[in-house]
Order: C-alpha cells, then structure tokens, then sequence
C-alpha cells in the first residue's frame, strides 16, 4: 500500500512536543490555542510552539478524535470519547484515568457566616401580596399611586378652582 501525503507541505512535529500536547489534551480534556501563528510557544504548553498545538489538533480533528469551535480569535478543541480511548492506547494509560473535563468536582462548602441551603434569614416572605399589603405612600389617601416619578405637588399647594 502506497502512503501519501494529504498536504504538499506536511508539518513535521517532534515526537517530545507531540507527546507534550496529546498529554495535555488527555489531561485537560480540553486546548485553547490563540489564532496566531507567530507565537513562539503556547501558553499552556511551553515546550512546543502555537502552530504545532494548532496543527496537530487539526489533525485530530479530521481524524473525528476531537471536535473544534473557533470563536473571537481562538481555537478550542474538545475530546471525544473515541479521542480518549485513541490517546490511552497511544500514552499508554490506565483505563481508571479520565480527563478533567470528565471528572466529578466536589461539592464546596458554604462561606462562613451564611446559613446552610433551605434555611432563610430575615423577615419571612408571604409571597407577592406580602408587600403590596400596605400603601407604598404610607396614609396617603388614594392608596397605590402607581408609576412614575412622584406624587405631585402636596395637595395642600393646589390653588382651590
């Protein structure tokens, strides 16, 4: 069987900087790249360059072992499930490991000084007629005056007709 090569120009990635990134995408289950090409290392990745991170993931991509977004000038790349057993075959890992996408985060504790849930302090709350008992205008008369800015000039201040 005759392999060629998908591209003209095929991009040659070490095998220490490709390890590199498929270990971090095993692990994170997730890589952001920045759409520039230039960059001389990737941000999350130090020992390889943002253009292999790119290419590489491109790759995977047409491969269906991860799926690609792009969005407001970056790349993010999301292990699939074929993609995960790909790279436990590939590393050599333990069936037992997932990426951090995949675990369960535990639950965090309440802040100090709040209740725990269910329980509420304060004035108990009688739903919505709770509030509306009372005129907001204290002993106007007329009761709820409605909307708006204010009530007006004091009655006491209308000339009589």
């Amino acid at each position: 069987r005759r392999v060629t090569c998908p591209a003209p120009f095929a991009m040659l990635i070490s095998k220490k900087n490709r390890l590199a990134i498929l270990s971090y995408l095993f692990k994170e289950g997730v890589v952001v790249a920045k759409k520039d090409y230039a960059l001389k290392s990737h941000p999350d990745i130090p020992e390889a360059s943002n253009l292999e991170v790119i290419k590489l993931m491109t790759s995977l991509t047409s491969r269906e072992l991860v799926t690609s977004r792009f969005s407001w000038k970056h790349y993010y790349w999301f292990l699939t499930d074929e993609g995960i057993e790909y790279l436990r075959e590939y590393l050599h890992l333990d069936p037992e490991m997932v990426p951090n996408t995949l675990k369960k985060a535990a639950p965090r504790p309440a802040p100090p000084g709040r209740a725990p849930e269910g329980e509420r302090r304060g004035p108990p709350r009688d739903g919505r007629e709770g509030y509306r008992s009372g005129p907001p205008g204290g002993d106007r008369e007329g009761g709820y005056r409605g909307f708006g800015r204010g009530g007006g000039a004091p009655r006491s201040a209308v000339p009589a007709a």
